[in-house]
């Protein structure tokens, strides 16, 4: 069984560009929240949101995981099929570990030993489509005005690291960019969003 886009078959959106649109903590957590905590699919969801908000990695990478190339004591994945068809390892952080535990155990008890890590519940392949329907599934639950897709969770996580006073040169090898030329260009479309934010709390004269 399988969900989602199929390969060979463009995205809705492909081809278009939206603006990045980084949540706050308070919607990304609730986000989350409307993963059940007990259903066996819930539990994987959850895993696997928690995973991309807490690692960066782009959603054909998380899908490409198996469970050999998570290691939960080092908070490390190998990611063989990168940007560039480039094997790296990725850090995710602590927080995301139980999450990923959950979801890792409750695998084993389905009988699961081989293919993806975040899998159907009979082990078949999961596909980007179907994390993006659920994202915005579990958006409008949340009752969040933003356009939620993976890649927005990544640029999420760019931005709390930059604002928790990450080095650009670590937020660059957290991502998996080629270069840290290429990570100053996705932080600077950042910098418009929190310049407006800025902007807000601005007291400016009054008009008239």
């Amino acid at each position: 069984m399988t969900f989602g886009h199929q390969p060979g078959q463009p995205a809705a959106n492909k081809g278009r560009k939206f603006p990045p649109e980084p949540l706050t903590p308070d919607e990304v957590a609730a986000i989350i929240a409307g993963c059940s905590a007990r259903s066996r699919s819930g539990i994987r969801n959850r895993g696997l949101l928690t995973l991309l908000y807490r690692s960066g990695l782009r959603i054909s990478e998380a899908l490409a995981l198996r469970p050999s190339d998570v290691d939960l004591k080092r908070h490390t994945c190998r990611v063989l099929h990168g940007k560039g068809d480039k094997a790296t390892v990725r850090g995710f952080h602590p927080s995301a570990t139980d999450a990923l535990a959950r979801w890792i155990d409750t695998r084993k008890g389905l009988g699961l030993r081989n293919g993806p890590l975040f899998c159907t519940l009979d082990g078949g392949q999961l596909y980007p489509q179907y994390v993006r329907l659920l994202l915005g599934r579990l958006a409008d639950k949340a009752g969040v005005d933003k356009r939620v897709h993976p890649h927005g969770l990544r640029h999420t996580f760019a931005d709390e690291l930059r604002a928790a006073g990450v080095d650009v040169v670590v937020i660059s090898k957290l991502l998996g960019h080629s270069s840290i030329a290429v990570t100053s260009r996705y932080l600077d479309h950042l910098t418009n969003h929190q310049a407006v934010t800025a902007l807000e709390s601005v007291d400016l004269p009054p008009l008239g």
